[in-house]
């Protein structure tokens, strides 16, 4: 235990004077609001590490956190765990509104009655069926419902949690934030809040305007502001500040913080998509072989329909062999924990060093810290790798080193048991959730090998380890890059709600580090067999190119 006096931010990291403050508060609420790159989430994680390793958060209860996509949720639990250990990390609970929602329904499902009752053995689907099924829209209506009705519901949810951290907050729509309210407000329980209102991006979802104000009015929260970007250079943090005039004047940075010429900003237009496409695809093949970017460190944005706007990228790509993640058509499976301990199992299994993977299925398999046991355990699986190893030995004699690979992974399941797997998610503890994640993870490879017959090729591809990727700025949000580029910079993506679309703008020019490029064309195909909506003549978003010019110039 350490006093809350000589409590020091882990792992030497020097947080600044806004944000000490936040990991260091024990009496308060927060309203937290930074700009890109300012440290939220690594905030968040100071402050878990506060509340555990002073007692702060007195043991056995916990802290909760609630985000909205389920990246974000898995990041911020492995950083908790990098900073305060699995022991103390262990106490921190990271889900997504609707996980969290749906724990809630599984709980106290026998509090529902009526239309709303529900089999212990429901599932999720597409559509209502009585008692059986409900859909994934329902979850938090319903768990609202539970807490309002059930004493013994809220009261559950209150003993558990000393803290609780609702990251992305700009984005919490009425119904999330009706169920935030109902548990939490009026108790001692203290909730920080974090997020940024130029990256709200969820008003289709039904996000509320201003609600770091209504939060801090309803848990007399403290409002604090982050304004340091630690992760842009300086002539992207020129252009970002442009558009913040347009967005927020009063949270323009200060000009010391925008020094120096360091960053890149290019604009290119182009005759049409494929010259587009020609010009992408060969200026990565540049950074890759000249400047040795690595692949996952370039990512390429789309504001809106994806997969119709990157097509004639993905086929330049695929010419060229530049591996590349397209994140419309992979959806979520990706960052799944189970789809993930599979493929760091195959990596370990059929690779030849892979201390990373390594190092996470010892962190699954290996939870407890008795030495004995832990002995006993590495024993174990040691020898189970040797029997895998020693079968696919022989299926490489037989001509076919890879075709066991399904068969090793029921087994590996297998050994590791329902029980543990069920602790990688709150959704595993409904088995058909967990099949579909298995089954889903079994189907993408399978895609994978179709165009990359080496399995281990395949599986580097599945991850983010070395794949240039394809996303949409929604997707974007949370993540940063070395090199971005942000297609289509064209009047006809960006229409409808242009704050919205501005909003949207900044969060694409934010996910870059050191590099952006914009691009745009005269003249794009109507995509083969799609009948909706579209313009084959092309206008550049004038705007947004003239904030990237106003750069330039200066």
């Amino acid at each position: 235990m350490i006093s809350t006096e000589l409590w020091q931010p882990a792992n030497g990291l020097e947080l600044e004077p806004n944000a000490l403050l936040a990991a260091k508060e024990q009496l308060r609420c927060l309203a937290l609001t930074a700009g890109p790159g300012a440290g939220k989430t690594e905030m968040l994680a100071q402050r878990a590490d506060f509340l555990l390793q002073t007692g702060t958060c007195r043991y056995p209860k916990r802290i909760l956190a609630i985000s909205f996509k389920v990246d974000a949720s898995k990041n911020l639990k492995e950083r908790i765990q990098k900073r305060c250990g699995f022991e103390l990390g262990s106490r921190f609970d990271s889900y997504t509104f609707h996980a969290f929602a749906k724990r809630i329904i599984d709980r106290f499902r026998g509090v529902l009655t009526g239309n709303d009752a529900l089999d212990a053995d429901y599932k999720i689907g597409d559509r209502k069926i009585t008692r059986r099924q409900i859909t994934f829209q329902e979850l938090v209506p319903l768990a609202t419902q539970i807490l309002r009705t059930s004493n013994l519901a809220r009261s559950a949810v209150r003993q558990t949690y000393t803290d609780v951290f609702l990251d992305e907050f700009q984005d919490c729509t009425n119904q999330q934030y009706e169920l935030v309210k109902i548990v939490f407000q009026n108790t001692d329980i203290r909730l920080t809040a974090v997020g940024d209102t130029k990256q709200k991006i969820m008003g289709w979802a039904g996000a509320l305007d201003g609600i770091f104000q209504t939060f801090a009015d309803d848990f007399s929260a403290i409002p604090l502001n982050m304004y340091r970007n630690f992760r842009s250079k300086p002539r992207l943090l020129r252009l970002q500040n442009e558009i913040i005039r347009e967005l927020d004047p009063d949270s323009v940075m200060q000009e010391d913080q925008l020094t120096g010429e360091d960053g890149e900003v290019t604009v290119s237009h182009f005759n049409n998509a494929e010259e587009e496409a020609e010009y992408i695809a060969d200026t990565i093949l540049d950074w890759i072989g000249r400047e040795g970017i690595p692949l996952n460190e370039i990512a390429i944005l789309v504001s809106k329909q994806l997969e119709l706007y990157a097509a004639p990228l993905m086929s330049a790509f695929e010419i060229r062999r530049i591996p590349y993640r397209n994140e419309q058509q992979m959806q979520d499976i990706t960052v799944e924990p189970a789809a993930r301990l599979i493929v760091d199992y195959l990596s370990c299994l059929y690779g030849q060093k892979e201390p990373d993977a390594w190092t996470r299925l010892m962190d699954l398999l290996i939870p407890v810290s008795q030495d004995e046991i832990n002995t006993k355990n590495r024993r174990g699986i040691r020898q189970f790798f040797k029997e895998q190893r020693e079968a696919i030995t022989v299926a490489k004699e037989l001509g076919d080193r890879y075709s066991e690979w399904w068969s090793s992974v029921r087994s590996f399941l297998n050994y590791v048991g329902t029980n543990t797997l069920v602790t990688l998610s709150a959704d595993y503890e409904s088995q058909d959730r967990l099949r579909d994640i298995v089954a889903e993870t079994k189907s993408r490879i399978e895609g994978l090998l179709e165009i990359e017959p080496d399995l281990l090729t395949a599986l580097a591809r599945f991850s983010d380890e070395h794949a240039v990727r394809i996303l949409t700025i929604h997707k974007s949000k949370g993540l940063e890059f070395h090199s971005t580029i942000i297609m289509a910079i064209e009047e006809e993506i960006f229409f409808g709600d242009q704050i919205a679309n501005r909003c949207a703008f900044f969060v694409g020019i934010s996910r870059a580090k050191q590099r952006l490029v914009l691009t745009s064309v005269n003249h794009r195909d109507r995509p083969e067999d799609f009948t909706g909506r579209w313009s084959e003549k092309r206008t550049p978003k004038n705007e947004y190119i003239e904030y990237a010019n106003q750069v330039l110039d200066g």
